[in-house]
């Protein structure tokens, strides 16, 4: 079966010094109370929190024709908008970097709705394993006509500590993901559903050759 949740496909990462207490705040600020020390990284949640990054969310471009459909069990989503890498997420600055970070999520959220993962391939590193996986479990629930019904991503909130001189910059990540359901060609659940996940992520990430690349993904512990 299929592990397809953006949390359960990624190992744990310890929290750094430099985003122990960011990683706090995005975990405390959720709704339905604060994780303590000993809950899992991951919890149940329905509800998005108040983003704290100035740079903007991804645009996404208007469906070509029709109306955007999200998919229930009669048939997968249609005319689902394509995010838009805003210009800014092509500079190599805090703001840029946390435009790209969103701006990789919203790729995320689109390749779980759609099936669609090569652009998001084409943003992460190829030694990002982690990241490879995620994509490989995306596939894993769209093969031989089955469809993903949820699984987007509601929000990605960033902390990050940009430093300037530094080969690698490190940004933790809230992401809130609904629920997953996988349908087959029939409309029935291929599996049981899984449910919607809130969890707090290490992400690093490297700007060469005027872009920025994920390279690293790890859940905070």
């Amino acid at each position: 079966m299929p592990r397809l949740t953006y949390a359960a496909l990624l190992p744990l990462r310890a929290r750094t010094a430099a985003i122990v207490v960011v990683a706090a705040v995005l975990l405390s600020g959720c709704q339905g109370g604060s994780p303590t020390a000993g809950n899992s990284e991951t919890h149940t949640t329905t509800a998005s929190p108040t983003s704290s990054v100035s740079s903007p969310v991804a645009s996404a471009a208007p469906p070509s024709s029709g109306a955007y459909k999200p998919a229930d069990a009669s048939g997968k989503a249609q005319n689902v908008p394509v995010p838009v890498m805003p210009e800014l997420a092509k500079e190599n600055s805090k703001a840029g970097l946390e435009a790209f970070i969103r701006y990789w999520y919203a790729q995320m959220s689109y390749a779980y709705e759609t099936g669609e993962t090569k652009q998001l391939l084409s943003l992460s590193s190829p030694a990002c394993t982690l990241c490879a996986s995620l994509e490989k479990g995306i596939e894993a629930g769209w093969q031989e006509g089955r469809w993903i019904k949820g699984g987007t991503l509601r929000s990605a909130t960033v902390e990050t500590d940009f430093n300037s001189t530094a080969s690698t910059q490190v940004a933790a990540v809230q992401v809130i993901q609904e629920s997953i359901e996988i349908r087959t060609p029939d409309g029935s659940l291929y599996q049981e559903p899984t449910a919607a996940t809130n969890s707090a992520s290490r992400a690093s990430l490297r700007f060469e050759e005027n872009h920025w690349s994920m390279i690293d993904l790890g859940l905070i512990r």
